[in-house]
């Protein structure tokens, strides 16, 4: 219900009343411009992106954490999203009255203070799904981080770092006998740092040639333990090979895990720290002399390898426990061959096909 009346002193006053029958009301020296404010708010309330301008004087970092309260996070998105949040310079600012130079501002700092576009992108991912909730909420009518644009990422192929494979059979060798079926797993069954350190004895189906790949190992505060299901849930049976497995079996018999125990052990009974795990990586990678890349690169040299032996990308995908083929083809899709390879190939199987027999014909010919 909405109305306009001349006040004593010659105002207009506009008012009308929310879906929780709150009253709302606002002066003005025109009827005119009374009326079109109140054309304003019923558009908004008929096209569903009305919000209650009280609600709207929560400040962002307020609103947050009301809503972070409510989710159900683990540790690791937690942190992220704090720390996303904490970045931004509009904290202290009325969720009502954050405006799309405000996140653009925010971007441009993030990015003239060195961070990395990916960063950039994630934290920009964060902050925005805080703006989402909040029209959900009906705090505010529009989202202000939508259309932004974000710094650019370098194309995938680029990016990508990937060893050879004699690169990778120099880190093997040249690393400490513990540390070999370490680098194996991240090489030649696609594993994740925290997925290789909380492999235990038990996950490997030694007969059936399966990994059991059923939780990861993170650090709250880089120091307590904690064990949870693998990034983006991505529990998954990777099918390993006889050279692998046999690497595991003699690392168990050499250093007598068993039974519910970890494949990798740390201080006391623990898994080991990724600190730990990082400190073997460069002493390895020094004494191997192959520079330039990181533990997680070779994850991209197991998928490459599944690519470069034709398997499909749903094979990849489950392989590498992504969360869909489409994360898989963002990452790799350069990898697979183009229409132009399969033609060449194509057209070149034709053609060795085609002059086998005058070849033949010319070597009976000379005999």
């Amino acid at each position: 219900m909405a109305s306009i009346k001349k006040r004593p002193n010659g105002k207009w006053r506009a008012r009308y009343r929310d879906e929780a029958g709150h009253e709302h009301a606002r002066h003005f020296d025109r009827k005119t411009d009374a009326q079109t404010w109140l054309d304003e708010v019923t558009a908004t309330i008929v096209t569903g992106i009305y919000a209650d301008p009280r609600a709207g004087r929560v400040t962002f970092q307020a609103y947050f954490k009301q809503w972070a309260a409510r989710q159900v996070w683990v540790n690791g998105t937690d942190r992220a999203m704090a720390l996303a949040v904490a970045s931004t310079t509009f904290t202290d600012t009325p969720m009502k009255s954050v405006q799309r130079s405000h996140i653009e501002g925010w971007i441009k700092k993030m990015t003239t203070d060195g961070l990395a576009p990916g960063t950039v992108k994630t934290r920009y991912n964060n902050v925005r799904s805080v703006f989402r909730a909040a029209v959900r909420d009906k705090i505010i009518g529009t989202d202000p981080t939508t259309g932004v644009t974000l710094p650019r990422m370098r194309r995938t192929e680029h990016a990508l770092t990937i060893p050879t494979a004699e690169q990778v059979g120099k880190l093997i060798a040249s690393a400490e006998s513990p540390f070999k079926p370490f680098i194996a797993l991240c090489a030649f069954a696609g594993l994740r740092l925290g997925e290789a350190a909380g492999v235990k004895v038990g996950d490997i189906d030694f007969l059936g040639r399966t990994l059991h790949v059923t939780r990861q190992i993170q650090r709250e505060n880089g120091r307590k333990i904690e064990i949870r299901p693998p990034k983006y849930g991505s529990e998954r049976d990777v099918y390993i090979p006889d050279e692998l497995t046999t690497m595991l079996s003699a690392h168990i018999k050499k250093h007598g895990t068993h039974g519910d125990g970890w494949l990798f052990v740390g201080a006391g009974d623990d898994p080991p720290h990724q600190n730990t795990v990082g400190y073997r990586w460069r002493t390895t990678v020094a004494k191997a002399k192959v520079t330039g890349f990181t533990l997680h690169d070779l994850r991209h040299f197991y998928a490459s390898g599944l690519i470069a032996e034709n398997c499909d990308v749903v094979t990849v995908q489950r392989a590498l426990g992504h969360a869909s083929a489409t994360t898989t083809l963002r990452t790799y899709a350069h990898l697979w061959p183009t229409a132009e390879d399969r033609t060449r190939r194509a057209a070149g199987s034709l053609m060795q096909t085609a002059l086998a027999p005058t070849a033949d014909s010319s070597r009976t010919a000379k005999a």
